[in-house]
Parts: structure tokens; C-alpha cells; sequence
């Protein structure tokens, strides 16, 4: 009996211990989202400076990755909104705006008064009503420590007739989040998945909300049917026939104590309203064809003929201490109509899909010490991937291994063969390196690709390059901006606790930068940092 007492009072003991440490977690926890929130409000204070619309010339945007790349309906322009930058020791959110003009080529900085607060991962969506409009919904900011997320639930309208931002607020709708999927859907958005993340813990979603342009008003559905489950990063897509596409995405789940597995979903839905108002319904679809590997981080548009463009991505393989991925800037199609994958095949003479095995850190130090031309570069190697996909399916993946240099381009010798005289006056044949967490749009018939990221040895190359590829002729890529990684800036991490400053820190940038900083996350690209591969791209 005496052991027994002992026992249970030990029990009891850890017990209030452990609700001690939770209530602590939860105190911190509070008082970190408050710190988050007090940044907010002082750079919404400074947008708060900005009195009329300046629109003004300038050079493209600077590197960033998971910002939203929207068309206008009217005219012959893209728009591009937020994003964010790492460099080694900082990441930077922004809440700029760009209008880039397909015709002219050229890139001008449009400031409005009473922007959304800065942010990445979120969705915007454009509708032809009143002039065209932007909606953008959620996503988020990072705390100057890195490890604290603050994520949005706000929805915002940029009318784009007048240059001015609303906010529309409306009860019952979406929790925060990041990495969700929003379509424009009649005259509703609809809105699906995504994920929260805190200091303590995180959260998937595959819940559904509607939001009416006609009323103004939320509505939150419970479709039947076996549906996807929780995921962000997804595809998402209206189908010519009325119906919803949603496939892939990533979410991860707890294995045990402080360790964490993804998954990269390869599963595709479709999601259908039926006959009464309110009434939909989730169905399984198992298309033909040639798929897309398992990856996560791809970027989606929509081509002319109504199918579904992906665009790149990376497959990433966790262990409890490592990450072994893989990034591609192959393409794929998806017709609804057919129920059919495609793989977008080139038919220029550079019809090879290419990929970019994340690299060792040691790797990138040899690449850089190597001398230019044929006799410094290392013998190709081939390497034989094989990649379990959600249903038990196994995937090969063969990739020949070059050179490994931060430029993604192919030696000089398959340059000069890609040229052909096929490049235009401004413009190279030079395919955009393999990426994730790109930026798409497709205009006239054209598919533009800005920014995004991969990663060599430790470093994390965020791309601020522009290409184009015609749909119709699928001939070759166009570099309308380029960029050289090898030049961006890199601040290799420090030890010492220089930026401890927290907010006040951050607070303390450049008033006129447009830029909130926050600490490294150490975000790597699957979320052992997980956080990468659920934000996905839009």
C-alpha cells in the first residue's frame, strides 16, 4: 500500500507539473501574438503615411517567394502582391504592390493608402465586376524571433478601376490561416484547407466556406461524400463543367514527441454543387494519364483551353535529422473535360525536364571553387529515385547530376545548342531553373513564371527572374528578367544574439523599405521546417 500511496502521489505530482508548463506555454504563447500584433499595427501605421496613389516607374521586383501573381481582366497587366525574402539571418514580408505590362515589358511600384498588412501565403482571386477587383484573403506574418506566425482571417478588396484597398469585414468566416486555396466560383469565392501554426502546435484544415459578392456574407458548407483530408499547399481549380478540382497538397502529423512526418498528398477530388442552394457534394477521381510525381510547393494556372497548368514543386524525403529533396521545373496539364493528366512537352530542341537535387552544403563549396568550362566540371551522374505516393504507388525518379552551381542553367556547350536563333530582341531561350513557390499567370495565350526558390547545401536561393512560354506553340521559354543567384546576397547565421532586440528591432527598419523583418524561421523546405512545403505556392 505504501508503494502504491507513493506511486499515485508521484503521479499527481507530474500531473500539476505538466499543467503548470501548459499554462506557462499557453501565458507565452499569448504574449508572443500580442508582441505580433503590436508590430502589425506600427507598420499599418506607417502605411497609415500614404495619402494618394503614386504610381512610378521602376526596375522588377525584388526576390520573393509565395506572393500572389494575379491577371487584370481588362487590360494587359499582371499583379503582383506581398510575398517574402530570405537572406540567411532575416525574412522580409511585404505588402507591395507591382503591375507588371505584358505588352511593354516593363514594371511599375503602384503605392495606394491603407494597404492589407504585409503578408505571404494568402490568396488572391480577380473578378470582373466593377473594373475588375482583387480579393485576397489570409495568410501570413512572421514574428522577429522566427518562431512565431501570426496568421491573418482578414478579407480585403483592390478595386482596381479606382487604385483603392477596402476592407470587407463580414462575420463567419474562415479561421486564420496560410497556405490555403481560393477560387473564383460564379459569384462566390470559395475557399478550402490550409493550416495554423503556433509556438505550441499546428492545425490542417479541409473545411469549406463560400463568401457571396452579391451579399457580402460567409457561409460554411458540409459537403457529402468522402473528401479530401486536411492539407494545404493544394491544387485548385474551377472545371469547364461547374464542378471544383482540388489535388495534392501537404500536412504532417505528430509521430511522437517533437518529432513530425509530412505527407505529400497525390489524391485528386472533385467538388460539386447539387441541385439545392447549400447542397454539395465531395467525389474521388482517379484521372488517367501521365501524372505528376509526388511533390509539394508546385505552382497552378489556368491555360487557355480551359485545362489546368502545374509548374514545378519539390519532392522532399524527411528523416528525423534530415531533409533529401528535389526540385523540378517540369510541366503538366490537367483536363477536366478527359479526366486526363499530360506531361507539357517542348518541341524545341530543349524538351528535357530538369531537376535540382537539393544539394550538400559541402557540394555548394566545390561547385564554387571549380574552374569554368568543360575540363573544371565533374563527371554527370546519374542518380535513381524511388518515391512512395500517398496510395502505396511507387514512383522512379532518374536524374542526371551535373555540375552543382547555384545557376540551374546547362553547361555552355547546350546553351549555344538551345539558342537556334529562336531568342528575341531583349529575350534569351534559357528555361527558368527548377523552383518551388513560383509565381504563375497565364495572358493571351501566355504563361508567365516570376520568383520562387529552391535550395543549395544550407542556402536558400530566392529568384526574382521572369520567364514565358507560348501555350499554343510550346516551343521554347522566353527570359524576359533575368537574374544571376550566384550574386544574391547571403549572411551566413550567427551565433551571437545581435537581434535579441525583438520588435523593437524590426520596428526600427527603414519606414520607406515596405518590408517587415523577422528572424531566420530555419524554415526549411518540408517543414522539418514543414512550414515551407504548407504554405505551397499559389
Amino acid at each position: 500500500m505504501g508503494k502504491k500511496g507513493k506511486k499515485e502521489k508521484k503521479g499527481r505530482g507530474a500531473e500539476k507539473t505538466a499543467a503548470k508548463m501548459e499554462k506557462k506555454a499557453s501565458k507565452r504563447s499569448r504574449k508572443e501574438e500580442e508582441d505580433l500584433e503590436a508590430l502589425i499595427a506600427h507598420f499599418q501605421t506607417l502605411d497609415a503615411k500614404k495619402t494618394q496613389v503614386t504610381e512610378t516607374p521602376c526596375p522588377p521586383p525584388s526576390p520573393r517567394l509565395n506572393a500572389s501573381l494575379s491577371v487584370h481582366p481588362e487590360k494587359d497587366e499582371l499583379i503582383l502582391f506581398g510575398g517574402e525574402y530570405f537572406n540567411g539571418q532575416k525574412t522580409f514580408v511585404y505588402n507591395d504592390l507591382y503591375v507588371y505590362n505584358t505588352r511593354k515589358n516593363t514594371w511599375t511600384s503602384v503605392d495606394i493608402p491603407g494597404p492589407p498588412p504585409r503578408r505571404c501565403a494568402h490568396q488572391a482571386v480577380v473578378v470582373p465586376q466593377g473594373g475588375g477587383q482583387l480579393w485576397v484573403f489570409g495568410g501570413e506574418f512572421a514574428s522577429p524571433d522566427g518562431e512565431q506566425f501570426y496568421h491573418y482571417r482578414d478579407l480585403w478588396v483592390l478595386h482596381l478601376a479606382t487604385r483603392t484597398w477596402e476592407q470587407v469585414r463580414s462575420t463567419g468566416g474562415p479561421s486564420g490561416r496560410s497556405g490555403h486555396r481560393m477560387v473564383a466560383w460564379k459569384r462566390q469565392l470559395v475557399l478550402f484547407g490550409g493550416f495554423h501554426e503556433s509556438t505550441r502546435d499546428y492545425i490542417y484544415y479541409n473545411d469549406v466556406y463560400t463568401f457571396s459578392l452579391d451579399s457580402f456574407t460567409w457561409s460554411k458548407l458540409s459537403p457529402s461524400g468522402p473528401g479530401p483530408t486536411p492539407r494545404s499547399g493544394c491544387l485548385m481549380t474551377v472545371t469547364p463543367q461547374g464542378s471544383i478540382a482540388v489535388y495534392g497538397g501537404y500536412s504532417k502529423q505528430r509521430v511522437k514527441k517533437d518529432v513530425d512526418r509530412g505527407t505529400q498528398h497525390s489524391d485528386m477530388f472533385l467538388l460539386k454543387s447539387e441541385g439545392g442552394e447549400g447542397k454539395w457534394v465531395w467525389t474521388r477521381i482517379n484521372p488517367s494519364g501521365v501524372k505528376p510525381t509526388p511533390r509539394s510547393g508546385f505552382s497552378v494556372a489556368v491555360a487557355p483551353n480551359q485545362q489546368t497548368l502545374l509548374f514545378g514543386g519539390v519532392c522532399d524525403e524527411e528523416e528525423e535529422e534530415s531533409l533529401d529533396g528535389m526540385f523540378f521545373n517540369d510541366l503538366y496539364f490537367f483536363d477536366a473535360t478527359r479526366n486526363r493528366w499530360f506531361a507539357g512537352q517542348l518541341k524545341g530542341p530543349k524538351a528535357e525536364k530538369k531537376k535540382r537535387r537539393r544539394g550538400k552544403a559541402e557540394e555548394c563549396g566545390a561547385g564554387s571553387e571549380q574552374e569554368p568550362g568543360p575540363a573544371g566540371a565533374p563527371e554527370p551522374v546519374e542518380v535513381v529515385k524511388e518515391v512512395v505516393a500517398e496510395d502505396g504507388t511507387v514512383v522512379t525518379i532518374k536524374q542526371v547530376l551535373v555540375s552543382p552551381g547555384l545557376g540551374g542553367r546547362p553547361p555552355p556547350e547546350a546553351e549555344g545548342e538551345a539558342e537556334d536563333g529562336a531568342s528575341e530582341p531583349g529575350c534569351s531561350s534559357v528555361e527558368p531553373c527548377p523552383r518551388s513557390s513560383a509565381m504563375l499567370a497565364v495572358r493571351h495565350g501566355l504563361l508567365y513564371v516570376y520568383g520562387g526558390m529552391f535550395e543549395a547545401g544550407d542556402r536558400q536561393v530566392t529568384l526574382s527572374d521572369l520567364h514565358c512560354l507560348d501555350l499554343h506553340k510550346m516551343d521554347a521559354w522566353k527570359t524576359l528578367v533575368d537574374m544571376d543567384p550566384e550574386a544574391q546576397e547571403w549572411l551566413e547565421e550567427s551565433d551571437s544574439e545581435e537581434d535579441s532586440s525583438s520588435s523593437e528591432g524590426a520596428a526600427a527598419g527603414d519606414e520607406d523599405s515596405g518590408e517587415g523583418e523577422a528572424e531566420n524561421p530555419g524554415r526549411g523546405w518540408d517543414q522539418s521546417g514543414a512550414h515551407r512545403a504548407a504554405l505551397g505556392a499559389s
